[in-house]
């Protein structure tokens, strides 16, 4: 014969006889005397989840089946074990010790403790339904039911611990074209409806995408204080539909936008925590009355980004008073720690270029120019250098800007008055990869997977060609670099190593390529020739704003030129650009705007 146990059904039986002796509940096994018996049939029937037949072993068939089938559905239980132990028996009544495991959804697991209500009439043992034979503190007029107890999603802070992220929901626009009627007006309604917070959209596009795709089309994702100014309109619309999905949203639309939704993207997926669970008891009116039991929600600890809120503002602003592309990246020099990166929205239509967009750096690169000069031994700052208007050097005439002539100077101040024809000159004397070597130093060159921010640092291939490298030597032939990566470079003299930057704080920045460590002597000569470009060279507009070491540069290309300054004050190390700003001066603008802007001394 076979067992009554049901496919994929765990059901444990230990049934206790005189105290000890376990029993099987086959079906075709004799029934012995006494209460067990009949309590062990009927925990293994619950298991089962052969509620009819559970109920028909007990004096009220009707009530205990409905209580047991509510138990099953309303626990949204996946399967139970059931156990009993020694039975009590007092003349004709008995009680049997029970001990119920739930397996509930997501690897729940609900195990307790009770005993069975046991009658016998006639000579048979049978179960005398009571709510507490499914649990020991359950009324006769209650259910029991489970409950999913959400965990508090995870923030995003910065630096200084005020949140840029936080839980909040998003409201999906959707277009059925199907439904639209009018398919042109509604997208034209659509169109003027989302244009503060998309304006890139149009009806032309709503429609064509509407109309090619197999259902509904998403056509924008608004924050829901963006939605509920147009709500009510968009509900007029034939077609639209909208849906609410929990997110995490910016406390300020205007910091950083396009770096704050990758770093959404990066961390979404781990905000959620641990939900935690209950099991309740429910009354006839469907109100919780008592918790049978609960796990705790887990929220998952919150996120902590390097950007600085001070400095990052200050920078945006900064970038902000431009109508030309501009764009300004911060590190500190001492941890790596980003932070800053801002961009004009004249800058964001090319996307996240302040991070990986590559430019000729112009005179900046002079920064590693002369890096490499005092590493190979043929200059140091206090060098005598010739500084002519012009140079001609294989093939290339090299001009100073207007040619101006300094005659022969030190390589000082060759370097503070941005003299093209003076490191020209040393490039066209170095070997094929010093200048590649030198720029790795800076840490321009290598890669950097830097969790929640897109980077490139910038490419200086080794120049066989006297032409190149002399072109390479004053940042123009094919040397180019981000502001991500001069901004390293500047962090790289004033800390006396290259940092490895970092985001969001505990992911670990993976770096790819060679970085030999800057000599002593480098940083040395380096920061003294920095200073004096702020205090008697091309950065002079600078100098009120504490002890800044820099390098100006202006980078010719088709159409103009571009504006750079690359430096460091304190533990603030920069590179600000102006795509075709024309003079550095701009540049050196942008980048004083942004120190006039921060608390006195900050990060000094």
């Amino acid at each position: 014969m076979k067992s009554r146990l049901a496919h994929g059904v765990r059901t444990s039986l230990a049934l206790a006889v005189s105290g000890a002796l376990a029993v099987g509940l086959a079906a075709c096994t004799p029934k012995p005397d006494g209460p067990e018996s009949a309590a062990g049939q009927f925990v293994s029937l619950l298991a089962e989840q052969d509620t009819a037949e559970a109920a028909a072993l007990t004096d009220r068939p009707e009530a205990a089946q409905e209580a047991l089938d509510s138990a099953w559905e309303n626990l949204q239980a996946e399967s139970m074990t059931a156990t009993v132990g020694s039975a009590r028996v007092t003349g004709d009544t008995a009680t049997v010790e029970y001990t119920y495991e739930w397996h509930l959804p997501k690897d729940r697991v609900w195990t307790y403790s009770g005993d069975l209500q046991m009658g016998r009439r006639d000579g048979e043992w049978a179960v005398r339904w009571s709510s507490t034979d499914l649990h020991p503190k359950l009324g006769d007029t209650q259910t029991m039911s489970l409950r999913s107890v959400p965990a508090p999603r995870a923030r995003v802070n910065e630096r200084s611990g005020t949140d840029v992220l936080v839980p909040g929901s998003i409201e999906r626009i959707k277009l059925d074209a199907r439904q639209a009627g009018s398919l042109g007006a509604v997208s034209a309604s659509l169109a003027g409806l989302l244009a503060p917070f998309v304006p890139s959209l149009t009806a032309q596009s709503i429609a064509e995408s509407a109309s090619s795709a197999n259902g509904t089309y998403q056509v924008a994702s608004l924050r829901q204080d963006d939605y509920e100014t147009i709500a009510a309109s968009l509900t007029e619309l034939p077609g639209v539909t909208v849906d609410e999905e929990a997110d995490l949203v910016a406390t300020d639309r205007e910091f950083a936008p396009d770096l704050i939704g990758q770093i959404k993207k990066r961390v979404i997926d781990e905000v959620d925590g641990t939900a935690g669970w209950s099991v309740v008891t429910v009354n006839q009116n469907g109100v919780d009355t008592d918790v049978l039991t609960e796990a705790k929600p887990q929220p998952a600890p919150s996120f902590s980004v390097t950007l600085d809120r001070n400095i990052q503002v200050a920078a945006q602003n900064a970038v902000n008073a431009r109508t030309d592309q501009a764009m300004t990246v911060v590190i500190q020099p001492s941890t790596g720690a980003i932070l800053a990166v801002a961009q004009n929205e004249a800058a964001d239509r090319d996307g996240p270029v302040a991070s990986t967009g590559l430019y000729p750096p112009g005179s900046t690169f002079k920064i590693v120019t002369a890096g490499a000069a005092i590493d190979n031994g043929l200059a140091n700052p206090g060098t005598m250098v010739p500084c002519p208007g012009r140079i001609v050097i294989g093939e290339r005439s090299v001009p100073n800007y207007n040619e101006f002539a300094l005659g022969t100077v030190s390589m000082s101040t060759a370097f503070a008055r941005s003299c093209n024809t003076s490191f020209a000159k040393l490039a066209s004397e170095m070997q094929a990869d010093d200048l590649t070597l030198a720029a790795a130093q800076f840490g321009i060159g290598p890669d950097y997977d830097v969790p929640g921010l897109p980077t490139e640092s910038g490419s200086v291939p080794p120049a066989d060609d006297l032409v190149q490298r002399t072109e390479d030597g004053f940042g123009q032939g094919k040397v180019v670099v981000s502001p991500f990566g001069m901004a390293l470079a500047a962090a790289t003299v004033a800390h006396g190593s290259t940092p490895t930057p970092h985001l969001i704080v505990g992911d670990e920045t993976t770096t790819t390529g060679d970085r030999t460590a800057i000599t002593p002597e480098m940083v040395d000569g380096l920061r003294g020739m920095m200073r004096e470009v702020i205090t008697s060279g091309t950065a002079l507009r600078i100098a009120g704003q504490g002890e800044v070491y820099g390098k100006t540069g202006e980078a010719e290309v088709e159409g103009g030129s571009h504006a750079w300054f690359v430096g460091y004050r304190g533990d603030l190390a920069f590179a600000t650009l102006v795509v075709r700003g024309g003079s550095s001066d701009n540049a050196v603008a942008v980048t004083t705007d942004m120190f006039a802007a921060l608390p006195e001394g900050y990060l000094a």
